[in-house]
C-alpha cells in the first residue's frame, strides 16, 4: 500500500526524470551513427606506439573527402576514425593517413560505410519498428484484459502499460542525447535492438503486475471480499514485488558485468540496456500500476 500512497511522490520523479532526459535531447540532440545518417568508420590498431593525434588531423584536414572527420583513440593503441561516406580511394587514403604513409605499423580491426540513402532508410525502419512493437504491445494487453471491465476498462491497462513504456524508451535517448554530447556516443542499429528489448521486458513485468491485480479482482468478487480498488492493485504489487526486484536485479548483474568486461562495441549496447531496464522495473511497480488507481479515481469522479 506504501507505494500507492505516496503515488504522487514517485510520479513526480519520473516527471523530473522525463522533462530532464525530453530537455537533453531538446538542447543536445541526438548523436546519429552511420547507420542512420550514412558515412564511413573506420578502426585501427598500432603495433607499437599510436602517432599523436594532433599529426594524424593535420593529415586529415587537408583532404576534402575526410570533410566533418572525427577521430578518437580507443583503447591503448588504436583511433576511430568516422568519415562522410568514402567512395572510390577514399578508404585507402584513410589507411594512408592513420599509417603515416605505410611508415607505422597498424592492422584494420573495422571498417563500415552505409550511404546516405540507407541510413535515411534505417532510421525510418527503426521508428516504424518500435511504433509497431508498441501498437501491438497495446493490442495485447486490450485482448488479454477484454474481461477486465470494472472498476478500469481493459483498455486502460493497456493506456497505462503504454505509458509506462514510453516513459522506460525516454529516459535511456535523454542520457545517449548527453553523452553523445559530452563523449561522442552515437545511436545506432544496436541502440535501436537495445530499446526493443527494453520494450519487451519492460511490458513482461507490467503485465506480472496487472494480471495480479485482475486475479485479485476475480477473487475479490467470487469470494465477496469487499476491497477498495486502490487496496487491491497495492496488495497486488506486494504480492509481486519481490518477484519483480529479483528478475531485475540478475539481469541487471549480467548487463553491469557486460559493461564492464565487454568489448568497446558492446559498451554504449550493455548500458543502454541497463538504464532502460532500471527505468522499466521502476515504471512496473511504481508508475503503470498506481496509475490504474489515478485513471480509478478520476473516473469515479467524474
Amino acid at each position: 500500500m506504501f507505494i500507492v500512497k505516496h503515488r504522487a511522490a514517485f510520479y513526480l520523479l519520473s516527471v523530473l526524470l522525463l522533462v530532464a532526459s525530453l530537455s537533453a535531447v531538446a538542447v543536445f540532440g541526438l548523436n546519429f551513427g552511420i547507420d542512420f545518417k550514412g558515412g564511413s568508420i573506420m578502426e585501427v590498431e598500432y603495433a607499437a606506439e599510436r602517432p599523436d593525434i594532433e599529426v594524424i588531423k593535420l593529415d586529415l584536414d587537408v583532404n576534402p573527402a575526410f570533410r566533418g572527420y572525427s577521430v578518437r583513440p580507443t583503447g591503448e593503441q588504436g583511433f576511430i576514425l568516422r568519415t562522410p561516406f568514402l567512395e572510390g580511394s577514399g578508404h585507402a587514403d584513410a589507411l594512408t593517413v592513420l599509417s603515416r604513409g605505410g611508415t607505422v605499423p597498424l592492422t584494420e580491426t573495422r571498417f563500415d560505410a552505409i550511404g546516405p540513402t540507407v541510413g535515411k532508410e534505417l532510421r525510418t525502419k527503426a521508428l516504424f519498428s518500435i511504433l509497431l512493437v508498441i501498437l501491438a504491445i497495446v493490442l495485447f494487453i486490450a485482448f488479454a484484459f477484454r474481461k477486465v471491465s470494472a472498476p478500469v476498462s481493459s483498455w486502460k491497462y493497456g493506456l497505462m502499460a503504454v505509458v509506462g513504456l514510453a516513459h522506460d524508451v525516454i529516459i535511456p535517448v535523454g542520457l545517449f542525447a548527453v553523452l553523445g554530447h559530452y563523449t561522442g556516443a552515437e545511436v545506432d542499429t544496436l541502440f535501436v535492438t537495445a530499446l526493443l528489448v527494453i520494450l519487451g521486458f519492460s511490458i513482461h513485468d507490467t503485465i506480472v503486475v496487472f494480471d495480479r491485480v485482475r486475479e485479485n479482482l476475480r477473487r475479490n468478487s467470487e469470494k465477496g471480499i469487499r476491497e477498495t480498488f486502490e487496496e487491491t492493485v497495492g496488495k497486488s504489487i506486494s504480492q509481486t514485488f519481490a518477484r519483480s526486484i529479483n528478475t531485475s536485479l540478475t539481469t541487471v548483474l549480467a548487463l553491469v558485468a557486460l559493461y564492464v568486461f565487454g568489448s568497446h562495441s558492446t559498451q554504449h549496447f550493455s548500458l543502454a540496456l541497463l538504464v532502460g531496464i532500471i527505468a522499466g522495473t521502476y515504471s512496473s511497480i511504481f508508475i503503470a500500476s498506481p496509475l490504474l488507481v489515478t485513471a480509478e479515481v478520476w473516473q469515479r469522479r467524474k
